[in-house]
Parts: structure tokens; C-alpha cells; sequence
């Protein structure tokens, strides 16, 4: 019998401010290790985070992009778990009522398009990263990266295809740039994917999911899925059984590999960050940043075909980008 392969995504945009989301350390890219990393990134003693305005509106932009529901009150939240580059013991994130929920996206694969639902998107900081080369069999932490504000997108598991997936984040990062929240740039880390994936015989309920940890090209999201999807239905097939876990995909040796056994949300203890108020905001704030939104990619290509007659393929290749498509009318 045939296999289904299920798959959702979790992907972190790292947005494009120019300060961290609770402190007012740099976030530019390149620089030093540990020289942009102040005392509310190390989480000494006694420091308290203060949001970062211009995070707060590169979330609500993406949202108006994707036909969201912004949320004008929401929650931080603190979450708990341990790892080596995360100073404070736990990650200020959102979670029980995220600042944007649903959305959709639309893709075109193979000449078909296709509806990709959106479950929410928050505001979280970033953890720091650890270095395991030239250390001497030893791992060099680099705090650079703790604290830089993120979106963390997550779709419903409505993706059936390695292309479908891949057609889906090449869809966000292009919404991405195109409202300047994101330069998208995966070979640095500002859009970085989860990948879940499971398999199932057609018609039955959801398989037992396994993620993917931080996949950071398009090509190799691909790659991972379908690597997952046949090391699953080949376990199934022997008569296995899978078993729900973190996993990391290893582009040079083609498979995935067992990190960790998956959490769930009781796991990371959430609570309301008693450090943070909750984040309200009018109507109007939300009306005067869906005024800025460009025209979209979208409405950019359908004006394409009808204005100016070019092929629906010619016309989305030059709506892919936002430069692209404004040098085309100049």
C-alpha cells in the first residue's frame, strides 16, 4: 500500500531590528563573539528586559501579510529548559495567546496551488550559539546571538510533498522581504526551519511525528524530508514502531540522526514572565501599519498578468523579489 507523508513546519524569521528584543545590544551579524552581548542578554542579577516596539510591529506586518488575526492583548511567557547558550535557564517566548494566530499561504507546485494554514505566529528572543570547532575537543559559547528578536511561524500539518515544503518557505521568505521583517538569509541563520514529520497509510489519523532541528536551506529541507519520511515507513514496514523525537538532519551523510526525545509543552513549565506586562495595543496602531504594507507578492503578480499581459510563470518569477519587480516597472 501507498504512504502519506505529513508534514508541518516551524520556521524562526529573525526580524530586522536593530536592537534585541529586550535589551539594547547590537544585533549585527559578523561581529566578535561575545561583544554584543550585554547584561540583560548574560542574565546577570537584577536586570529586567524591556520590549522592543519595532519587534512588536515586523510581527503585526507579517500578520496583515498572510490575513492573520492580531491579537491586541498578548502574554510572554517564560520557557524553561537548559542548554549551554541559553544564560537565563529559560526562553522568553509567547504561548498561550501569541500575538498572531491563523493566516494562510498560498503555493504553486507542478502548476497546482495549494492553501498552506497558518496556526499562529509569536515574538520570542533567541538563544546563543554553540561553537564546536577549533576547541579541542572542547565547545566555545558564543552569546552574540542570545536575545535577538524572532517570529516563529508555525503552519498546520498541510504539506504532503518535500516540494510542497520547500514551495512554502520559499512563499515565506519571499512575504518576508518583501515587508522588510526579514532578509531571509538561511546560509546566516535569520530564517532557519523545524521540520516535522510523519507518515501514515491514506485516510487514517496522524502518524507519530519526529522534528527536525534548525534546517537552514531550502535544498536541505527537501533532502530531510524525504530521508525522514523513507527511515519512518521503513521501520514501519519491518514492523517497528516510531518513536516521537528531536532529530538532526546531516546533509553530507544523507540521514537524520536521534538528539532527543521530543518535548511536550509541560515539559517547558510555562508561565507568564512576571517581568513583562502583557502587550496591548489599539486598533489603530494595527491600521496604521497595514497602511504601509507594499503591495504584496501576490497582488503583484495577478497585476502583472492583467496590466502589462506577461505569463503567469514570467510574471511570478519577476514578483519573487521585491527588487526585481521594481526594476521591472521603473
Amino acid at each position: 500500500m501507498q504512504w502519506e507523508v505529513v508534514i508541518g513546519l516551524e520556521t524562526h524569521a529573525q526580524l530586522q531590528t536593530q536592537s534585541k528584543i529586550f535589551s539594547g545590544a547590537s544585533t549585527r551579524f559578523g561581529a566578535e563573539p561575545n561583544t554584543q552581548a550585554c547584561a540583560v542578554d548574560l542574565a546577570l542579577p537584577g536586570v529586567l528586559p524591556v520590549l522592543n516596539r519595532h519587534a512588536v510591529e515586523h510581527a503585526i506586518r507579517f500578520g496583515l501579510a498572510v490575513g492573520a488575526t492580531i491579537s491586541p492583548a498578548s502574554i510572554f511567557a517564560r520557557k524553561n529548559y537548559f542548554y549551554p547558550d541559553l544564560p537565563k535557564g529559560y526562553q522568553i517566548s509567547q504561548f498561550e495567546i501569541p500575538v498572531v494566530q491563523g493566516g494562510t499561504i498560498d503555493i504553486l507546485v507542478d502548476g497546482q496551488s495549494k492553501t498552506i494554514n497558518l496556526t499562529r505566529a509569536h515574538l520570542e528572543e533567541d538563544a546563543g550559539k554553540s561553537l564546536h570547532e577549533d576547541f579541542q575537543g572542547m565547545s566555545g559559547i558564543d552569546l552574540n546571538r542570545a536575545g535577538t528578536p524572532l517570529l516563529e511561524i508555525v503552519s498546520e500539518p498541510d504539506m504532503r510533498s518535500a516540494e510542497e515544503a520547500r514551495a512554502y518557505v520559499s512563499k515565506l521568505r519571499t512575504i518576508l522581504r518583501y515587508i522588510g521583517s526579514c532578509d531571509g538569509n538561511m546560509e546566516q541563520g535569520s530564517l532557519r526551519a523545524d521540520v516535522n514529520v510523519s507518515v501514515r497509510r491514506p485516510g487514517e489519523g496522524l502518524g507519530t511525528r519526529c522534528e527536525i532541528k534548525n534546517v537552514n536551506s531550502i535544498r536541505f529541507i527537501g533532502q530531510a524530508i524525504d530521508v525522514e519520511a523513507r527511515r519512518q515507513i521503513g521501520i514501519l514496514e519491518d514492523g517497528g514502531k516510531i518513536d516521537q523525537e528531536t532529530r538532526l538532519f546531516d546533509p553530507g551523510k544523507g540521514e537524520t540522526r536521534s538528539m532527543r526525545s521530543k518535548e511536550e509543552a509541560h515539559d517547558y513549565r510555562y508561565f507568564p514572565d512576571p517581568d513583562l506586562l502583557p502587550l496591548e495595543f489599539d486598533q489603530a496602531f494595527v491600521d496604521a501599519l497595514k497602511a504601509q504594507l507594499p503591495e504584496l507578492p501576490d497582488a503583484k503578480r495577478a497585476r502583472f498578468i492583467a496590466e502589462y499581459g506577461l505569463p503567469p510563470y514570467d510574471a511570478g518569477v519577476l514578483a519573487m523579489e521585491r527588487a526585481s519587480a521594481d526594476f521591472f516597472e521603473q
